[in-house]
């Protein structure tokens, strides 16, 4: 499995690393978005973004972020807030101090502890 890591002084070590190079874009820290992002590659979110998501791709949304969103993904790694529904084709990870509030439809989801999960999940065999 590879390893993300936040780079975000408030980030949490996690086993999944995406290196600074393989980010396509980042809304950071005190950005916000309104609207709807559609994207190759991998795209972190650091800042508030509120609208829709459509990726083939991994959408990473950082500790201290603030999504209000639908989401569609291959790859979802949140340690931010979430409210919404996510379809991600491959897996859905949730690192604390994430907040999540929605559906999720994945065949694969990890919740680690520490992360507040309000919501249904769905796993459909793949």
């Amino acid at each position: 499995m590879a390893e993300i890591t936040d780079y975000s002084p408030s980030s949490h070590p996690s086993r999944e690393s995406i290196q600074p190079g393989q980010v396509t874009a980042l809304l950071d820290h005190g950005a916000s978005f309104d609207g709807r992002l559609s994207f190759e590659g991998t795209v972190r979110i650091g800042g508030n973004f509120q609208g829709e998501i459509f990726t083939n791709d991994t959408l990473v949304i950082n500790p201290g972020a603030r999504v209000e969103a639908q989401i569609e993904a291959d790859v979802v790694i949140i340690s931010g807030a979430v409210k919404g529904n996510i379809f991600a084709r491959s897996r859905v990870v949730m690192h604390p101090p994430a907040v999540f509030k929605g559906t999720v439809t994945t065949p694969s989801l990890r919740i680690d502890e520490g992360v507040v999960f309000e919501g249904a999940s769905y796993m459909p065999k793949t």
